[in-house]
């Protein structure tokens, strides 16, 4: 799995059709495509989920935070297993950073700020390579594994 994160309009999405190629499925929040898609249905063996922020969000309307990670946990799991399960497949992950800047005063937004910084945290630690995407340009700041990425 591939992790990538940076400020919203940096360049990420532009980021990954160039490295990647634009052959692949995509599922966006940005698109109301939703967290709980069974991407077991997907028939691409290359998958870009978008919008991670977007999907923490919804989860922290509902949930506090424990459970909003534990929902998180489960689904990145989810994801892993999809990947592994054909040694061809590849997952590439894009959440925009929003845990930068000032505190939010509203309850809610600094529970959401709160649940996107843990829920990368966990992301960044299960993911083979993490790309950080500032202005267009890509700092790797993780990468393990064999490097197909």
């Amino acid at each position: 799995m591939h992790f990538i994160t940076g400020g919203a309009f940096n360049g990420k999405r532009a980021w990954v059709k160039e490295k990647y190629g634009v052959k692949s499925t995509w599922l966006s929040a940005y698109q109301d495509h939703f967290l709980s898609a069974d991407i077991n249905q997907i028939e691409s063996n290359f998958l870009v989920l978008e919008g991670i922020e977007i999907w923490l969000k919804e989860l922290t309307k509902t949930y506090d935070s424990y459970r909003c990670l534990e929902i998180w946990n489960t689904t990145i799991n989810r994801w892993l297993i999809w990947e592994k399960a054909e040694s061809n497949r590849r997952l590439v992950v894009i959440g925009t950073d929003i845990t930068k800047g000032i505190v939010p005063m509203e309850k809610e937004n600094r529970l959401w700020r709160d649940v996107t910084g843990w829920a990368y945290q966990d992301l960044a630690a299960k993911a083979d390579k993490v790309d950080i995407i500032w202005y267009g340009l890509n700092q790797t700041i993780k990468q393990t594994g064999d490097g197909k990425l």
